[in-house]
């Protein structure tokens, strides 16, 4: 008979949050849990910054001005410690479920509360927190906010059903990072997208259908994409002259979720600008067939000519360090070792500054 892979119910959550609202936003995202899981889904994906929103303010509005300043103090005192009240919520949706969760947050970290990273949560079916995946560069009016993330966190998840890997909006397009997880053999790829793009770019909906199909068929990967709507929130809150206003109200301008399979096609989607849960089965049999021709982590590349290396160190601006003794280690037979201790010496530094 030889080996198969499981078809798999997948859901991809198209909605906006509560907006700047921790609190309220989870909520809205233990409620589509339980909307798609009521669809049978197994794994279930949200857009970028589902909880508490993402910086589409500056889009709009100088990042020095009052209400630019506002809604950016809203969103560090809104933003998602891990682990916190937040993500114990989330994995308890998804335990009741017994569902797989990536959610995309606005990450804080619990020490320095002003370091905030754009990322994506996976859950697993029995509420553990599996992971994270930093976005490794913020994009436009990102950087005023959302610090860079690391390699560490650029990795596949294992699932019952094969290694899954997140990618968040423009990572799509990137071709090493796209590639890091492909040749980590990522069988599903979940894609956070914002609730809408600027004024001056293409139609976000446009975006994700080309990055996806382009994703879905250079990794061989089913690519799950999630885009946000743009709520009437949003609306009276966003804009700062009344073409503003109109952009936000347009047609075409939010959503475009969809799911893509690894030969590049479109099998659910794109939803509208509408709030909804895009519900496919997936082959993931389909992953061999399409490694069949263009295997490009595997046996349609040349290691000896092309390399990609992937540094999952982080660097630490800050750290403790005892002082300690200075120590002989010397063999002792018949090959175990023995250690003497010397007295404690503390080395003055050879040179003082003081600045007053």
């Amino acid at each position: 008979m030889g080996d198969r892979s499981p078809v798999v119910r997948v859901g991809v959550i198209q909605a906006a949050p509560a907006f700047l609202d921790r609190e309220g936003s989870v909520a809205r995202a233990v409620e589509w849990i339980h909307r798609a899981a009521d669809h049978g889904a197994r794994l279930i994906v949200f857009p970028e910054g589902f909880i508490p929103a993402h910086p589409v303010w500056y889009h709009f509005h100088a990042a020095t001005i009052r209400a630019a300043l506002e809604m950016a103090r809203e969103l560090m005192a809104n933003s998602v410690e891990v682990p916190s009240a937040a993500t114990e919520a989330i994995g308890r949706a998804a335990a009741q479920r017994k569902v797989y969760v990536v959610i995309g947050v606005c990450e804080r970290d619990p020490v320095n509360p002003g370091l905030l990273h754009n990322s994506q949560l996976f859950f697993a079916p029995d509420g553990r927190l599996l992971g994270k995946h930093q976005k490794i560069m913020p994009t436009v009016g990102e950087r005023l906010v959302h610090a860079p993330g690391f390699g560490d966190t650029l990795r596949v998840f294992p699932t019952e059903f094969g290694p899954i890997g997140g990618l968040i909006c423009g990572e799509a397009s990137n071709p090493l990072a796209t590639f890091a997880l492909s040749a980590q053999g990522a069988r599903i790829i979940a894609v956070s997208w914002p609730n809408h793009f600027s004024k001056n770019e293409h139609l976000m909906r446009d975006v994700i259908l080309m990055a996806s199909r382009a994703l879905g068929y250079r990794t061989n990967a089913y690519v799950l994409s999630a885009a946000g709507t743009v709520s009437e929130e949003m609306r009276r809150r966003l804009p700062a002259s009344s073409e503003d206003e109109a952009f936000l109200s347009r047609p075409g301008v939010s959503g475009g979720s969809l799911i893509v399979d690894p030969h590049g096609n479109v099998i659910a989607g794109p939803l509208g600008g509408e709030e909804d849960v895009l519900i496919a089965d997936i082959d993931l049999n389909e992953v061999l067939s399409a490694k069949l021709v263009h295997d490009y982590a595997g046996h349609y590349n040349r290691p000896e000519v092309f390399r990609l290396i992937l540094y999952v160190d982080r660097p630490r601006l800050f750290e403790e360090q005892a002082r300690h003794r200075d120590r002989l280690v010397h063999e002792e037979p018949p090959g175990g070792f023995a250690v003497e201790e010397r007295e404690e010496r503390v080395v003055a530094p050879e040179r003082l500054v003081q600045i007053s």
